[in-house]
Parts: C-alpha cells; structure tokens; sequence
C-alpha cells in the first residue's frame, strides 16, 4: 500500500467516524475539551462504583443464599430427627396397646356382657320370686277361707 492510499483510508476512516456520532476515535495527539474529559472520567468511575456496588450486592445476596440453605438443611434435619422419634413413640404406643390394653378393654366387655346377662336373670329371679309370692298369698288366703268355714 501506498501512503496515498493509507492517507485516503485514514480519511476515510475519520469520514465513516464522524457520520455515526457513536463512536468516537481517541487519539493521543488529539485535543480534547478538558470539561468533556472531567465529564467522562466521572461517569465511568461512577459507572465502575455502580457495577462494583451491583456485584457487591450480588455477592451478598449468595453469602446469604448459603447462609438460609445452610440453615434448612439443619432445620430439615432437626424435623427429620423429630419425626423419626415420633414415628417410634407411635409405634411403642401402639404396640403397648395391642399387648396391654387392648386384653383389658377386652375383659371389661366381657365382664360387661356377664353384668348384662346376670342383670336380665336378676330381672327375671325377681319377677318369678313376685309371682311365686303372689301365687304363696293366694294359696294362703285360699287355705284361711277354708279353715274359717
């Protein structure tokens, strides 16, 4: 390439640069408005301040995302372990019941139906004992009537 043509493309270049106000070309030896300099340096360090604060932020956030997950995985273990003895306490209860209470509710029905039925033969003793004792009244004032004749 010639230094004509390199002269050219440089033209060319600031030529495409000033038409796509985007873009901007910083070169050394360019002078540049102090202001416009001043500007742009405060922005990008509040822009660093900016994205330093978000990743700080973000980074908290997964400090504090271990911490909870941390702290489930205990509590689930505490629940785990409560369950487990509960699960144990049910079983010795229901295990005791079966082997020792359920025979006792057992033989209280049992005594229970034998009340029954020596309550309905009481009933029955009693009511036989009233019609002997009337027909004994009767059989005593049948007796009475003859020896008074």
């Amino acid at each position: 390439m010639s230094e004509e043509d390199e002269t050219w493309s440089a033209d060319r270049k600031n030529k495409d640069l000033r038409m796509f106000p985007s873009c901007s070309s910083f070169e050394l030896s360019d002078p540049h408005d102090p202001v416009l300099s001043r500007l742009a340096t405060q922005m990008f360090k509040r822009t660093n301040d900016y994205l330093q604060g978000e990743m700080t932020a973000g980074q908290e956030h997964y400090v504090l995302l271990e911490e909870i997950n941390r702290l489930v995985i205990t509590k689930y273990a505490d629940l785990r372990s409560l369950a487990v003895n509960l699960t144990k306490s049910i079983n010795e209860s229901n295990e005791k019941y079966e082997t020792e209470i359920k025979p006792l509710l057992q033989h209280i029905e049992d005594i229970d139906n034998e009340m029954s039925v020596l309550e309905a033969t009481a009933f029955r003793l009693d009511s036989y004992t009233k019609q002997l004792l009337a027909r004994f009244v009767e059989l005593l004032d049948i007796d009475d009537k003859s020896n008074d004749k």
